[in-house]
């Protein structure tokens, strides 16, 4: 604002003081202003010292703590890695002293198993040292069993009078017997599978009237079950003291077997008529409720003769069902007795029927009489309800009883021809009807070998083979067709071995029957087993 002055006012001062005056106040305003600007920088210097001073203390005391702080986390840290380093050492410890006890043990067996390898070394080698010893022995027996064989040898060959090899001769000659009847029984199987094959054949041709004319059957069983209708008609049918049951058997000819099944009563018998028979009677008996022998009697009497009845008319609808009339009352009265016959389970009249209705067919495709042939069919088995009261064979008693009751010669002679047995020539009608019955019987499903029999004769068959000398095991495999022979090869030799196998075989054809053939397979063989250690 000094400066500010300009040049005019200058002039217009009037004295010097007044300028004087200012130049002083400039002077003490500067001189104040100098001190005072001194005076606010010593404060402003003593301000930031204090505060530099609080922040060194406080910087101090920071980095004291701080030092503290790392020397309590060094010192927890240090604590820490020692018991890491005690409980590592300490784990350490342990294993060495299991791996020690370990050792300790595997010591221990080693020194066991080694006391065990050198006492069986000298086991070994006194059964070597004893080995030797037998082998020295037997080698003198042997020589001594030379030297008594031939004088053995001598011996015999003055008792017998007759040289070594006279002898020789004389089984060479027995052997050759025995081979001879080996290949009669040879070339009888091949005759009989010459004819198998022929049968085959002949099947092949008629197949289509196998498949139109197959008829079902049933296998009969040896027991019938007739329902009660209570636990206390058990105690009638017993009666008192057991009279009915006695009574019942006296008149039927079938057992009574009341304690095999609850509310039920089992009759047993292996003729299927007195079965029918007894049920038909039974039921008659339960359902009229008075059980006694005399009424057991009547009753009987009437149910057999209603199942005589019911065969009759059993033998006129199959009659019927192949077209066959004009037959007799007896021979009817007879045909109905095959209803409850069975030939390997195979019902025999609805096999008559089957056979029947084949023979017409292959008849009608060979251009022969074809109403003959279902004839000769139906009636082929009618000798079979003759064998009870007559010996002989059925198809010989057939055509007898046939031939008596006024049946043309032709179905008489392919009746007593079918089976071949007879000297009676069949001409095309027999040769027709027994393929017909072969292929009848022959068919999957018809006939079926009951299981006892099937048993008996398996182990029959392997009784047999074990019977031998030097056999040890056998088995008969693929339902008894195939007989493997085990035998101990120090006893049997491979010469015997063939010897073994025709010997079971002509014992096995001479006591055993069975249908098509049984190989015998004899196996001889040596192991010998060793261990690698």
């Amino acid at each position: 604002m000094i400066f500010a002055l300009s040049a005019s006012e200058w002039q217009d001062m009037s004295d010097v003081s007044s300028l004087m005056a200012i130049v002083s106040f400039i002077v003490a305003g500067l001189l104040l202003g100098y001190a005072l600007r001194g005076l606010v920088g010593r404060w402003q210097a003593e301000a930031i010292e204090k505060k530099m001073r609080m922040r060194l203390d406080e910087t101090e005391a920071e980095a004291k703590a701080r030092l503290k702080e790392a020397d309590l986390m060094a010192k927890a840290e240090v604590m820490r890695a020692r018991e890491e380093f005690e409980r590592s050492t300490e784990a350490k410890k342990k294993e060495l002293a299991q791996a020690e006890e370990r050792l300790a043990a595997r010591e221990a067996k080693l020194d066991e198993r080694k006391d065990s390898l050198e006492q069986r070394s000298a086991q070994l080698d006194e059964k070597a040292t004893a080995l030797e010893d037998a082998k020295a022995q037997a080698k003198r027996d042997a020589q001594e069993i030379e030297e008594k064989k031939a004088e053995a040898v001598a011996k015999l060959e003055e008792l017998a009078r007759m040289t070594h090899e006279e002898a020789k001769r004389t089984i060479l000659d027995e052997e050759r017997e025995l081979l001879r009847e080996d290949i009669d029984t040879f070339a009888r199987r091949a005759q009989e599978n010459a004819r198998d094959e022929a049968e085959e054949r002949a099947q092949k041709l008629v197949a289509d009237a196998l498949r139109r004319t197959a008829i079902d059957h049933i296998a009969e069983m040896t027991t019938t079950t007739v329902p009660l209708p209570n636990e206390e008609m058990k105690g009638r049918i017993v009666g008192q003291g057991g009279r009915n049951v006695r009574a019942f058997e006296a008149a039927t000819g079938v057992n009574l077997l009341l304690d095999d099944a609850p509310g039920a009563v089992t009759l047993s018998s292996f003729d299927a008529l007195r079965r029918e028979v007894a049920k038909k009677a039974l039921e008659a008996l339960v359902a009229d409720g008075r059980i006694h022998p005399s009424s057991i009697e009547a009753t009987v009497a009437a149910c057999r003769e209603a199942v005589l009845k019911e065969n009759r008319e059993a033998a006129s609808e199959a009659a019927a069902e192949v077209g066959v009339i004009g037959l007799s009352a007896e021979i009817m009265r007879t045909m109905g007795a095959l209803r409850f016959r069975t030939s390997y389970s195979q019902n025999v009249l609805r096999h008559s029927v089957e056979v029947a209705l084949l023979a017409g067919a292959i008849a009608s495709e060979m251009g022969a009489d074809a109403t003959l042939a279902r004839r000769a069919g139906f009636l082929h088995d009618i000798g079979k309800v003759l064998t009870a009261d007559k010996k002989g064979a059925h198809a010989a008693l057939g055509a007898q009883f046939l031939r008596e009751r006024g049946e043309g010669e032709v179905v008489c002679k392919a009746v007593a021809a079918h089976h071949g047995e007879g000297k009676e020539d069949g001409g095309v009608v027999g040769a027709i009807v027994a393929a017909a019955d072969a292929i009848s019987s022959a068919r999957p499903g018809a006939r079926q070998e009951t299981l006892g029999e099937y048993i008996q004769r398996v182990q029959d068959v392997e009784a047999i083979a074990k019977a031998h000398h030097g056999v040890t095991q056998a088995f008969a495999v693929q339902a008894g067709r195939d007989l493997r022979v085990m035998v101990d090869p120090s006893k049997v030799g491979d010469l015997a071995a063939s010897e073994t196998a025709r010997a079971i075989c002509r014992e096995i054809s001479s006591r055993i029957r069975f249908p098509g053939q049984i190989r015998v397979t004899v196996i001889r063989e040596l192991r010998t087993t060793e261990y690698a250690k």
